[in-house]
């Protein structure tokens, strides 16, 4: 009985410090870590947010290895960075191949070296209703919004666990947070990714390895070409995001090591709400801020790739 009361008092203190030193960080600005020589892998490298991040990273002085399926547009964000006599590699892959996946991590790993900080970023949207889609696309996006996660991570988390160094950063989605109509097949995929790096966490956590980092990222749409024709019926409060300020944001979490980044803050608020409303309630609510409309004339692009 003595050992859990000093346990209980032991957590309470700790606990109290941790909300303390997060209530501070709010006005005091984190510490940035220096990312020079780091190796980085975003997939989906090849257009929206994902070519951004590969940008600002080699500004920055790290390596980055661009991954995407789509080869000439991921040579594309390649060559643009080597023009700059900064480091880049560029590689082939289906992501919703986990044979893919694992040859090319071999590859990678013979060719480049380990991978310290992995950029989970590559997805696809059908943004159709669950009886307008077919077994095959939803099925495809779980393979590479979800599963694709579990792969990379395993490739190249060993690494990061034996020097314990590392980031694994999840861009997940508002979606994977709250149930939209007509992202059926989306937010599943999309709740997945937030579910595998919170658990993921708590793995590292329980094992000791507290430099080997994960971010998960959820955002609102952003306006790559992916969400076309998705609209938002409050923009002051919900707003469409612009790429260059969702990587401006991206940035700042990983360089901070920040584990959750909301955008816009408003969905930390909302969250706050689903958890404790009812939910003939929260349904309501959904509603009334377009949760049951925002897809109704949605375009996406031709190529629904991130």
């Amino acid at each position: 009985m003595a050992s859990l009361f000093v346990e209980t008092l032991q957590f309470m203190c700790t606990l109290f410090w941790q909300i303390l030193t997060a209530f501070a960080m709010w006005f005091v600005p984190a510490t940035k870590k220096d990312v020079r020589d780091e190796i980085v892998l975003i997939t989906g490298a090849g257009s929206g947010i994902g070519r951004l991040m590969a940008f600002r990273f080699a500004s920055l002085g790290s390596t980055v290895v661009c991954v995407d399926i789509n080869k000439q547009a991921n040579e594309a964000t390649v060559n643009e960075i080597q023009s700059k006599d900064q480091k880049a590699f560029s590689f082939t892959c289906d992501c919703s191949s986990k044979d893919d996946i694992y040859k090319i991590a071999n590859e990678i790993k013979a060719n480049v070296g380990d991978v310290t900080i992995l950029i989970n970023n590559a997805g696809i949207v059908s943004g159709k209703k669950l009886l307008d889609c077919s077994d095959a696309l939803i099925q495809k996006t779980f393979e590479v919004n979800t599963l694709a996660h579990c792969w990379t991570t395993k490739a190249f988390l060993p690494a990061m666990l034996e020097n314990n160094h590392g980031h694994i950063v999840s861009i997940a989605s508002s979606a994977g947070l709250f149930g939209v109509a007509g992202l059926c097949d989306y937010c599943s995929s999309k709740f997945g990714a937030f579910g595998f790096n919170e658990s993921l966490q708590m793995e590292l956590a329980a094992i000791g390895k507290h430099e080997v980092h994960t971010t998960v990222v959820c955002p609102y749409f952003i306006n790559t070409g992916m969400f076309d024709g998705a609209k938002t019926r409050f923009p002051f409060l919900l707003p469409i995001l612009e790429p260059e300020v969702a990587v401006h944001k991206i940035m700042n979490a990983i360089l901070t090591n920040q584990r959750i980044l909301m955008m816009p803050r408003i969905m930390y608020i909302l969250l706050i709400f689903k958890s404790i409303l009812p939910q003939s309630s929260y349904i309501l609510l959904s509603g009334f801020f377009g949760a049951s409309s925002c897809m109704d004339d949605f375009k996406g692009r031709a190529n629904k790739d991130d």
